[in-house]
């Protein structure tokens, strides 16, 4: 493969849970000694915190784990999705919002739910917000992240990198 596969995790305002699945997925990817073939980022469909560093109990979270957090906010515009190979949001709002900024034609093959992926999503497919509640949302959401993001690395590796 000679093409860098660009991926782009996307929540409500990116310092929860999109920079938390950016950061498994980083160090999955670095695991598998693939950096160069696969870039991961992150974003906001809001622009509520553009430039602000992930919140700070999901970087708590994220290092009782051994998880780096590294990214910065970032909000997602329509013309990100050329740049896109794949773009996962974390729930259905973001998932309505992703799908306003382009049409389908432009988005079928690269837009997908984040737990479309969860091996054990049990026809729930919502990465709840943890932001408003306690520190048992961010651990949740933390072991979501974890067990799915494998399953999208095995789906780009096949779908992409031969």
């Amino acid at each position: 493969m000679n093409k860098t596969l660009s991926v782009c995790f996307v929540c409500h305002g990116n310092i929860c849970r999109s920079p938390l699945a950016q950061g498994v997925m980083e160090s999955l990817v670095k695991q598998e000694g693939l950096e160069k073939s696969i870039l991961i980022s992150s974003a906001g469909v809001s622009g509520w915190h553009v430039g602000e560093p992930p919140d700070s109990r999901m970087q708590d979270t994220a290092r009782e784990h051994d998880i780096s957090l590294n990214s910065r906010g970032r909000h997602f515009q329509g013309h990100n999705f050329k740049q896109m190979d794949l773009v996962l949001a974390m729930d259905h709002s973001n998932l309505d919002t992703l799908k306003s900024l382009r049409p389908e034609a432009e988005t079928r093959d690269k837009l997908f739910l984040f737990r479309s992926f969860d091996p054990d999503n049990k026809g729930d497919l919502e990465v709840p917000d943890p932001y408003y509640g306690g520190d048992k949302g961010f651990e949740l959401v933390y072991q979501m992240v974890k067990r799915t993001c494998p399953k999208i690395l095995e789906y780009l590796k096949a779908q992409f990198i031969s």
